[in-house]
């Protein structure tokens, strides 16, 4: 019987009994509401969330407490005084164990320590949130092969790993990583056939062997070949002309075409073309040369084997004086010519190779009067921090007027 009544006793408890007045001097009529979390008390009793609200008449107040200074969490009582209607200001106590009763100031707390967004209650346990743990648990946590600054996957057991590879890997959706796609073709741009041009001879030999044969373009002195009329791709590499095709001392021959599939370790970032800058551009009307238009290309986005294409499309308005163009590639002038009075109408076409010291150019250019321009050149200019394209001209008497109708930069991969 005994065990028994000291099971039903409850825990201990500390009586709080103080007199509180206004600053006015008159006593404090009102309530006093007094929350808690839930805790352990220091005799192992459990002590559930709850508020009091305790009645001060002409100023008496007296409340008893579970101690909680010594509680399993740490928590504190949050008091807040009411009177005339509304709040009037809170605060915290903790209560320690006392055999006597304590005032006011043996309980109060000027500044409670508290965690995250509480307000006064103390620390307050995972497991007391309503939904935390269940929302902690739902979300995935960091996994043994964790670093930062990579892509991230999913792992079989549910936590987050990253994804192990090279820069230029693709990403699988089983996680993990390897070249991107398959075997990729290849690609063999502005190939000189070796031979001798000397009007007699029709065979060159390419390089390499396109695969597949129909890929081959085959270009003398900038202009496109027929297959079957002009040449015929013989012995797997060889350019066979065909009679009366036979090049010419002078002539330039440039060939482009796929290659064989290169192994999965070569990427092809687009696998279609992908227009740079297109548009209108302006005038110039003075004797210094002065800005047409520009393409402003930006870094990290050409690599070697890209090729590049330039197309413009100039306008003279005057007919007393022609004038020149000009395309710079980066610092290097890749095509430069005079027009007559009589070109009132101009067309321009540049190819650029990347390769890892820079790029092999070849242009084309034609007027109403200017005859058909080739050229074969390299430029120097490094591509990978960027790189600018300018169009410009100069007219040869002032008050003419030079216009960039048309103009486009063409990236292929």
């Amino acid at each position: 019987m005994l065990l028994t009544w000291a099971a039903l006793a409850g825990p201990p408890l500390t009586t709080i009994q103080d007199t509180l007045y206004k600053a006015d001097g008159t006593r404090f009529n009102g309530l006093v509401s007094i929350a808690w979390g839930g805790f352990e008390a220091s005799d192992q009793s459990a002590i559930a969330n709850q508020v009091i609200t305790v009645k001060v008449v002409n100023g008496r107040l007296n409340v008893q407490l579970v101690p909680n200074t010594n509680s399993t969490p740490m928590v504190f009582y949050s008091v807040t005084y009411n009177s005339d209607g509304r709040v009037q200001f809170n605060e915290t106590w903790a209560v320690p164990s006392s055999p006597t009763p304590l005032r006011l100031r043996d309980v109060r707390v000027p500044t409670p320590t508290v965690t995250g967004s509480d307000t006064g209650s103390g620390p307050v346990p995972e497991s007391e949130v309503t939904g935390l743990v269940a929302d902690l648990s739902a979300r995935p946590v960091k996994g043994p092969a964790y670093t930062p600054g990579a892509v991230a996957t999913v792992n079989s057991l549910g936590t987050i790993d990253t994804v192990a590879g090279n820069p230029t890997d693709c990403v699988h959706v089983d996680g993990t990583s390897g070249p991107c796609g398959t075997a990729q073709p290849g690609f063999k741009d502005q190939d000189l056939p070796a031979g001798i041009v000397d009007g007699s001879n029709n065979s060159f030999t390419l390089s390499a062997v396109p695969n597949p044969a129909s890929s081959l373009d085959v270009y003398r002195n900038g202009l496109l070949q027929e297959p079957g009329t002009d040449y015929a791709l013989v012995n797997n590499n060889v350019i066979q002309f065909t009679a009366g095709n036979t090049p010419q001392p002078g002539d330039t021959l440039l060939a482009n075409y796929r290659l064989s599939n290169t192994g999965a370790g070569t990427s092809q970032l687009f696998p279609s073309p992908q227009v740079l800058c297109s548009g209108t551009g302006g005038s110039v009307n003075t004797t210094s040369i002065g800005s047409l238009g520009s393409c402003t290309i930006p870094s990290g986005l050409l690599t070697s084997g890209d090729h590049v294409e330039i197309k413009f499309e100039l306008a003279h308005q005057g007919t007393s004086g022609g004038f020149s163009f000009q395309v710079q590639w980066g610092g290097t002038t890749i095509l430069q010519r005079p027009a007559a009075t009589g070109d009132a109408q101009v067309s321009g076409h540049a190819d650029a190779g990347l390769h890892s010291a820079g790029a092999q150019v070849s242009t084309l250019s034609w007027g109403t009067v200017l005859p058909l321009g080739a050229t074969v050149g390299s430029a120097t200019d490094t591509y990978a921090s960027g790189l600018a394209i300018q169009f410009q001209g100069a007219m040869g008497i002032a008050g003419e007027t030079l216009t960039l109708r048309n103009y486009a930069v063409v990236r292929l991969p």
